[in-house]
């Protein structure tokens, strides 16, 4: 991970998980965003609080090119700029009513979000399958340990399922907790995907309960 004095990317979701038109809860290191894809396909992430009342912007709609607040329809384009307010539709909205922003990065069907300001694009894995994402209650240490192997430079770890190897790509959150999205190697068939779901569960049942060890 570059230094903090830069910043640094982090895997949020995969793109499987965001179609076009919607909008989802992710979270980084630094809290909590709201990611969504345009209308066009194209991804944004937004803080996750309207300026308006502070609605979670993550719980609104995508109309065409512009994520709206579910409570009063505030509209705010890719830059974080408010186009619309549906009580003033004559109103041109000024410059100052907008929610920050993050650059994103989307590479190998894998969606990356900055915290702070990278000094480059995010790691590429190409002939990598992305599978699924799941929540560990389990910091990444406890994690490596249950896995016997800790995350290279690019966040991987890597496990040992009945069908071959399976990476696990992880991302702390501010909590103690760690997203985790499996990654099959190569063209991988249902079984294939099967064993390493089941694979990923176990390893983070038994992270969780390394992680349980260390709090008492």
């Amino acid at each position: 991970m570059p230094s903090a004095t830069t910043g640094f990317w982090t895997p949020v979701a995969l793109s499987r998980d965001l179609p076009a038109g919607t909008v989802i809860p992710a979270r980084t290191a630094a809290g909590s965003i709201a990611l969504w894809r345009s209308a066009s396909g194209r991804i944004s992430a937004s803080a996750d609080r309207c300026p308006h009342r502070g609605m979670r912007l993550s719980h609104g709609f995508v109309r065409g090119e512009t994520l709206s607040c579910i409570y009063h329809g505030w509209s705010y384009g890719q830059a974080g700029n408010c186009l619309r307010i549906p009580a003033h539709p004559g109103l041109t909205p000024p410059e100052t009513i907008r929610v920050a922003t993050h650059d994103v990065e989307e590479t190998d069907n894998v969606i990356w979000v900055a915290v702070g300001t990278p000094a480059s694009k995010p790691p590429r894995f190409d002939g990598f399958t992305p599978l699924r994402s799941l929540t560990a209650f389990a910091g990444i240490a406890a994690i490596e340990a249950a896995a016997g192997a800790k995350a290279n430079t690019d966040g991987l770890v890597e496990i040992e399922a009945s069908t071959g190897t399976v990476c696990l790509l992880l991302s702390a959150w501010e909590d103690g907790q760690t997203l985790i999205h499996v990654l099959l190697k190569g063209d991988a068939g249902p079984a294939a995907g099967i064993c390493a779901s089941r694979a990923a569960e176990s390893l983070r049942r038994q992270a969780e309960g390394l992680q349980r060890e260390i709090a008492q």
